[in-house]
């Protein structure tokens, strides 16, 4: 049976300069990073190149992990960031949706039946283009709330925010997509709340 080295140690070794413990790393967070980026930038090969510029900033700043969080909370600030930089480099005014990523959904209440599939199946993309059509702040920490499940700390570390701030951010982005929904998606979410926006 194979044992799995630790994250900590490959990180370790990697900074001892084995390049082989580097390699592992990459491996074992390709497809990690690439779901991530593609979320953010919506095409293959905008996130291809952000992946590699994630690994690139790895390899750099990995002396500076801690282990005062989980790896993966640290790795996805560096997506976080590297792809919010690629976004405004290259400035496009709104996001598009992308088939290959994971729906953010809504929950069912009730048996489902074609006819309420459907029509979630409607909100849920209605959701999704509410979102794209907000700032890539609000987007980001909508995405990570409800699409990633990422925690109010996670999101504090991933976005460099103090509590009350991530809070704040957080409360407004539901409000602004809210607005968003009701604007603009009326026959999708007529009388319905948009996620958390209560």
């Amino acid at each position: 049976m194979a044992v799995t080295i630790s994250d900590e140690t490959l990180i370790q070794q990697a900074l001892a300069g084995r390049q082989s413990a580097y390699a592992m790393l990459v491996k074992r967070y390709e497809k990690y990073v690439f779901t991530l980026a593609l979320r953010f930038v919506k095409n293959r090969e905008d996130a291809h190149e952000v992946a590699q510029d994630c690994f690139m900033r790895m390899f750099r700043y990995m002396a500076d992990f801690r282990g005062d969080c989980k790896f993966t909370t640290w790795l996805y600030k560096i997506v976080y960031s590297t792809a919010l930089n690629h976004l405004r480099k290259n400035k496009p005014d709104i996001l598009s949706l992308d088939d290959d990523v994971r729906p953010l959904t809504l929950k069912d209440e009730g048996a489902p039946d074609a006819s309420s599939e459907l029509e979630r199946d409607d909100r849920n993309a209605a959701l999704h283009r509410a979102i794209a059509m907000l700032s890539h702040d609000d987007a980001g920490i909508l995405t990570l709330f409800y699409l990633y499940e990422q925690s109010l700390d996670e999101i504090c570390q991933i976005m460099d925010l103090s509590m009350s701030n991530a809070k704040t951010k957080l409360c407004r982005a539901r409000q602004r997509l809210k607005s968003v929904l009701e604007t603009n998606f009326q026959a999708e979410y007529g009388g319905q709340h948009a996620p958390g926006a209560r």
